[in-house]
């Protein structure tokens, strides 16, 4: 079957490229989204964002003791590659969310640099109607971070209440 779906490009079977956010009835079981653009992390990304949440490890600020590691240079916090992969995957499976109900099974599976460039995709895993509130759902998808070469470098699960169609702020204030 060869659905459409809102201002999504199909670039495969089951597989679709975003440019905007869906609603509960969009997410079907199996379907994965390659989310863009990817982004590159520069070093002022990854020692802003050890400074921002005070991380004292050097290994990610210190280049002179970076280079005394097994890695020989700064590592990315990978705080930072969590909230990028996150934000990535916003404009389809949270845009119409209503809250995080959590992230389960964080992997940090391969070592991120400054200069690698990060993607992101997720699969639907679940979904089910809110069993408290009718005009939601709740949506579960895994998603995979990957750097330019193909190499997984993070993975997590993540369940998010979801807007149902004709219910969210956006309608009302006819965003």
């Amino acid at each position: 079957m060869n659905k459409t779906l809102p201002a999504h490009k199909e670039v495969g079977p089951k597989r679709y490229r975003e440019t905007s956010g869906l609603y509960y009835e969009d997410f079907e079981v199996g379907d994965t989204f390659e989310h863009r653009p990817g982004r590159t992390i520069t070093d002022a990304d990854n020692i802003w964002m050890t400074l921002l949440t005070m991380n004292v490890q050097p290994v990610h600020f210190d280049a002179a003791y970076a280079a005394k590691t097994e890695w020989k240079k700064m590592l990315v916090d990978s705080t930072l590659t969590f909230s990028l992969l996150t934000g990535m995957s916003v404009r389809t499976v949270s845009a119409k969310v209503v809250a995080n109900l959590g992230w389960d099974k964080v992997k940090a599976s391969h070592p991120v640099f400054a200069g690698d460039t990060l993607y992101a995709e997720s699969s639907v895993l679940s979904k089910r109607e809110s069993k408290s509130r009718p005009t939601q759902g709740i949506v579960t998808v895994f998603t995979r971070g990957l750097n330019q070469d193909g190499i997984e470098v993070m993975s997590f699960e993540r369940t998010m209440l979801i807007y149902k169609q004709g219910h969210s702020p956006e309608v009302a204030a006819n965003y």
